[in-house]
């Protein structure tokens, strides 16, 4: 399995950078579909248009030194003239606001330019990436709100060039700020599968995973789609009782636009299915690594733990059940659906450093993944019912009533 693994992340990160709905991702798409087929499992896709962001011109002059970086993708541009100003920091009454930030809405540092944008406090706007982050490139930001762009102008930029732009804040001096940028036609692409089971009366079992991102994702995105294949592989040859569908979608940088188009098309499954198991970002990393597991109910995390032990891993985190989870996740918490889910951190997330094989740890991954498949092959082959009956936990557990969950 361990060989498996780390051919599927080595070419996953082999192709490029996995935006969506560029030409890498309609690359990426299509090397799904053939390791879906090869796995003798019924394949699928929905396509989808929209508008992709195609970065032109995106920089900073300063002092006679240009920076150049990649633009948020939901905010609003510049035309090629770009814009002239005073940079200062963020909150200051300068036309260009400063600030340092990892890649994270939710952090400190990403609500004060949240707020910022909201508010419009200045014309434009640089984020310098954290400095616990590698220099060499700057590590982005999702597009939560791409459906619905918002603020001024966005830049965000590699830390390497903090001391230049630190001088020009001390010196007040004027920046030419350019965030050029069109929106193109462009096509996403869902891939889908489905292995049909014994007994079609029963709940369906789904297992989703995110097959895009800013960069080449190797220990973002790897582990999932590797653990997705490879649960794949074991439910086929363990002949279910039950269906189990399986979606990768694209758009996750941008808002979960893909997972959105597919709960769209599918929209009684949230509540239908057994239980989600969403296979989100970072399990595989190798650099500040942290894995993280979210549940609906404690049925659900109970039913894990046996495979957990088994392979000798822990979480270094969980999420509360009732918490609203991060990830794909969320999308099916705010369906009131059932869902199990793991993810991490990770220090290269959504930096072009993570890259296959420094930024993986293939022996941790392994474990993980194998107690993923295992769960899998498990429930695909209950006949246990999906929905709670009164004083009734999942799957016909006992439990009190404050750990059920309305469905």
């Amino acid at each position: 399995m361990e060989e498996r693994i780390n051919a599927l992340i080595a070419e996953y990160s082999s192709q490029g950078i996995h935006r969506t709905g560029t030409e890498i991702d309609h690359q990426s798409a299509d090397w799904l579909i053939e390791k879906i087929a090869a796995l003798g499992v019924q394949v699928s896709e929905t396509a989808f248009g929209f508008k992709r962001v195609e970065p032109l011109l995106c920089s900073l002059g300063i002092s006679g030194l240009t920076v150049t970086g990649v633009p948020l993708y939901d905010c609003s541009y510049t035309d090629a003239k770009g814009i002239r100003g005073c940079i200062g920091p963020l909150g200051s009454d300068a036309d260009i606001g400063v600030a340092t930030a990892p890649p994270f809405e939710n952090s400190e540092s990403g609500q004060a330019i949240y707020s910022a944008r909201r508010k419009a406090a200045h014309r434009a706007i640089v984020i310098v990436s954290d400095k616990d982050l590698p220099e060499n490139g700057p590590a982005l930001f999702n597009a939560e709100h791409f459906s619905k762009p918002f603020g001024p102008p966005v830049l965000q930029v590699a830390h390497k060039h903090w001391p230049e732009i630190q001088s020009a804040i001390a010196s007040s001096s004027v920046g030419h700020f350019t965030l050029h940028a069109k929106y193109v036609d462009a096509i996403a692409r869902n891939i889908g599968a489905k292995i049909t089971g014994k007994n079609p009366q029963l709940a369906p079992l789904v297992i989703m995973t995110p097959r895009s991102g800013w960069w080449q994702c190797a220990s973002e995105r790897g582990g999932g789609i590797a653990c997705f294949l490879e649960m794949m592989r074991a439910i086929k040859e363990s002949e279910p009782k039950r269906d189990v569908i399986f979606t990768a979608n694209t758009g996750h940088e941008l808002g979960h636009i893909g997972l959105d188009h597919y709960l769209e098309t599918h929209a009684t499954l949230v509540q239908d299915a057994l239980l989600w198991i969403h296979l989100g970002a970072n399990f595989a990393a190798q650099h500040d690594p942290g894995v993280r597991l979210q549940y609906s109910d404690e049925a659900a995390r109970s039913r894990l733990r046996p495979w957990l032990e088994k392979n000798s891993i822990e979480p270094d985190a969980e999420t509360p059940a009732g918490e609203r989870p991060l990830g794909e996740a969320r999308n099916i918490f705010d369906g009131d659906g059932r869902y199990l889910s793991i993810l991490g951190r990770n220090g290269l997330f959504h930096h072009p450093n993570d890259l296959w094989p420094d930024a993986v740890n293939p022996r941790e991954t392994t474990k993980w993944i194998n107690a993923l498949v295992a769960l899998g092959v498990e429930l695909a082959g209950s006949e246990e019912h999906a929905h709670k009956e009164p004083n009734q936990g999942a799957w016909g557990t006992a439990e009190t009533d404050s750990d059920l969950k309305t469905v």
